[in-house]
């Protein structure tokens, strides 16, 4: 319902518009036709206009989504429930008060359909060329309906029955009636609108400016034309729905018919209307639709974080290095340790040792050691909406790298480029780890890692990175196997099927992290006593 409210605003506003422009514009200006056209157009518009509506779609982020706690919302118990009260809706009101204007001048509009059928029921027609004349001897003005043209041929002379019959011919060729309908429907439709009513008598007052014109061309006595509309005062009764000869305002018919033809740089008044109509559609034709973005999740992190890189190449300098290290104290208080550089005959890094430490956080080292200049590297510091660092290594070629944090080792299970890499670490446990991992074409890479102080859990995997990884635990050199293995968890989840190596090996591992200790303890309970051995699979 509000739907067709507004759309009746914005139809009576476009007709409130057109009407201004003719009134003050083109009302006095000769181009008859043209202001027919106009008119028209106007009553045109402000019927389709308002159904035309451009779409604009913007992106909105999406809201945040508040969590709240149904069992906060309180309800009324039903006898603290107010008792209804009877409200006025007033748009039943309105539509109401419409529609009650509407059906009475629809009835209006039938009785002159009735009056109109009672006239030309019964009535002798005369043919001639696209006219049907009848003559009446009824008390009525001189009138045309369509092909239809009667009058009361007594009260006239020769002469200015002539010229009304001239008149009204005009009226027929050219349609008019269709004019005076279409505004008639539109008086119906927005009839509690003043100026619909003040549109239609413009639309009426310019045909009969255009009979005027053309009748006075055909006819030889321009001044009998006009003492004929003169003559023409008396009221007579007319039909409403029809072009009649009498018209109010015959001054005003009179002194355009003697009016000097309006220059054609007048026409410029008719593009008035164009920025008005441009004006309208912009503000009340545009509907903006608000769609939620659809954020990736590179644009959520590049959104709610801040990265900065630091990249190692294998030609940066030892003070590049020494600035790199500066400016993660300066800027995040991480004290980066970078050692072990060694380079080539061209001076390019084949080896180094970045260890990276915040506070009393654990440390990160990343290593790369071999005979071939090493890929670029970076050292990623990230800032949390929280406020916290996160700090990252990355790799042209990850394979080059080994991350060894303290607690737990973890060591990923792939193939590594590079001839050989050593790296010793201190747990917090003051347990000590050994880590060492060799490889060469087609053959296995070994890890080893201390459990405790007789026990070692071996890692090995193809380099070809078709075959398992495999799990071998070794105490006092011994290969034991084929005996129970610490705790074992895979991907979370603390497994009872597996009982031997082999059926560890079975699995395809992506990465494997050995507990020990108190760590081990603190963690998994007394079960882990004997260490913990963690396995990631390949997803």
């Amino acid at each position: 319902m509000e739907a067709l409210f507004i759309y009746i605003a914005k139809s009576a506003g476009l007709v409130v518009m057109f009407y201004c422009v003719y009134h003050f514009l083109l009302r006095k200006e000769t181009f008859f036709n043209t202001n027919r056209w106009f008119l028209l157009a106007g009553l045109g518009t402000s019927a389709l206009l308002p159904f035309l509506v451009y779409s604009k779609t913007i992106l909105v982020n999406p809201a945040p989504v508040s969590n709240f706690n149904l069992s906060q919302i309180k309800v009324p118990l039903s006898h603290n429930i107010p008792n209804e009260t009877f409200e006025i809706n007033w748009n039943y009101v309105l539509l109401a008060v419409y529609g009650l204007g509407f059906l009475i001048l629809l009835i209006k509009f039938a009785l002159d359909f009735y009056s109109l059928q009672s006239v030309l029921k019964g009535k002798k027609i005369q043919q001639q060329a696209d006219f049907k004349f009848i003559d009446t001897n009824e008390n009525i003005a001189p009138f045309s309906y369509f092909e239809y043209i009667v009058y009361n041929s007594s009260m006239y002379t020769s002469s200015e029955l002539e010229n009304i019959i001239e008149h009204e011919k005009v009226h027929s060729d050219q349609n008019h009636t269709a004019d005076i309908l279409v505004a008639r429907i539109f008086c119906l439709l927005f009839w509690f609108n003043p100026v619909i009513w003040l549109y239609k008598k413009a639309i009426a007052q310019n045909l009969e400016f255009i009979a005027d014109k053309e009748a006075a061309k055909k006819l030889s006595d321009k001044r009998a034309y006009q003492y004929t509309l003169l003559k023409i005062t008396t009221h007579e009764s007319c039909i409403a729905i029809t072009n009649h000869f009498y018209q109010s305002l015959i001054k005003k018919r009179i002194v355009m018919l003697n009016k000097n033809q309006s220059r054609k740089r007048n026409s410029w008044k008719y593009y008035v209307v164009i920025p008005a109509l441009a004006a309208f559609v912009l503000l009340f034709q545009v509907e903006v639709i608000a769609k939620e973005r659809q954020v990736s999740k590179k644009e959520v992190l590049k959104e709610s974080k801040s990265v900065d890189n630091y990249k190692i190449t294998k030609t940066t300098t030892d003070q590049e290095l020494k600035e790199i290290a500066e400016n993660l104290k300066k800027k995040y208080d991480v004290v980066a340790s970078i050692s072990d550089v060694e380079r080539n005959s061209n001076n390019e890094i084949t080896a180094i040792r970045v260890a990276v430490k915040k506070g009393s956080e654990q440390n990160q080292t990343f290593m790369v050691n071999g005979s071939k200049a090493i890929k670029d590297c970076q050292i990623i510091v990230t800032t949390e909406d929280d406020g916290s660092i996160k700090i990252d290594f990355a790799s042209e070629n990850s394979e080059n790298q080994i991350k060894v944090v303290n607690k737990e080792r973890k060591v990923k299970v792939k193939s590594v480029e590079n001839s050989k890499i050593n790296s010793d670490v201190k747990t917090t446990d003051n347990t000590h780890t050994s880590v060492t991992t060799s490889s060469s074409t087609n053959t296995s890479d070994n890890v080893n890692v201390n459990v405790n102080a007789n026990t070692s859990v071996s890692v090995s995997t193809n380099s070809d990175g078709k075959s398992n990884s495999s799990i071998m635990i070794l105490r006092n050199g011994t290969n034991v196997s084929n005996n129970l293995p610490p705790l074992v968890i895979v991907d979370g989840t603390i497994t009872k099927n597996i009982v031997t190596i082999d059926d560890m090996n079975k699995l395809k591992m992506e990465t494997v992290t050995v507990l020990t200790g108190k760590n081990a303890i603190k963690k998994y309970g007394e079960e882990a006593k004997d260490g913990v051995v963690i396995i990631e699979t390949k997803k």
